[in-house]
């Protein structure tokens, strides 16, 4: 089967996501807009992921737990898991190798933790979106530990992504997928980086905001609507 998907999703818990973008506003959109999975990937930390798979289960929705991964380079990587328990494993490990700044909610945003029913369960006090001490390099080996799958994100923009900060992505870095934004041009990037070419071109919205949701523009063949199955379909068939 082919599902339709976004996995690229940030909630209230990011500090730049809007305080509308609770898991139960995401997957009632996700709804509306005829997706079938999604995954909710706050910047370094799956705090509201559990919130979001059972609002997910509610309406039908499945959901993925992730994180957007900040590494010590400044890039952006999106990190996919098979169930909450890996997910929030990898998120105990992340937290502790972030820098102990502390979150302004005047300037940065409020990081707000969620229930499944728009309930407020507190406050995130760290500043999430700093770079972690993990570099890029180590990342898919780490993953994997965590039965996870993860891949640069949006590689074509100018900042927070693996092109901007080494100029160039090959195949040997580890990974077997990367993303790109909506508009992205995959034939042009290919032409210069042409090992994207043996890897999964994803593309997925990086919403955050609920008016940024978007139908989905790819779809992708699992065995199964269910989140170990995409993370294998992601793993076994990241090439092309």
């Amino acid at each position: 089967m082919r599902i339709r998907y976004d996995f690229h999703l940030h909630s209230c818990l990011s500090p730049c996501g809007d305080e509308d973008m609770t898991p139960y506003n995401l997957v009632n959109m996700a709804k509306l807009l005829d997706l079938e999975a999604i995954a909710l990937t706050d910047h370094n930390t799956v705090g509201n992921c559990r919130s979001a798979i059972e609002a997910g289960r509610e309406c039908g929705i499945t959901v993925l737990p992730g994180m957007e991964l900040c590494t010590s380079e400044e890039i952006h990587v999106v990190c996919l898991f098979p169930a909450i328990e890996n997910a929030e494993a990898f998120g105990a490990y992340v937290k502790g190798q972030l820098p102990p700044v502390k979150n302004k909610p005047e300037v940065f945003g409020r990081q707000l933790y969620m229930d499944a029913a728009d309930g407020v369960l507190g406050e995130e006090p760290i500043l999430l979106v700093t770079a972690s001490f993990l570099t890029v390099d180590a990342l898919p080996a780490l993953c994997a530990e965590y039965g996870g799958f993860c891949y640069p994100a949006h590689i074509d923009r100018s900042s927070f992504s693996v092109l901007s900060a080494f100029g160039m992505i090959t195949a040997d870095m580890g990974f077997t997928c990367a993303e790109i934004s909506l508009n992205g041009d995959v034939g042009a990037l290919a032409a210069r980086h042409p090992d994207l070419n043996r890897m999964r071109i994803m593309r997925s919205s990086d919403a955050h905001y609920l008016e940024n949701m978007m139908e989905a523009t790819d779809t992708l063949a699992v065995e199964e609507n269910a989140p170990a199955a995409i993370v294998r379909a992601l793993r076994e068939r990241g090439l092309r």
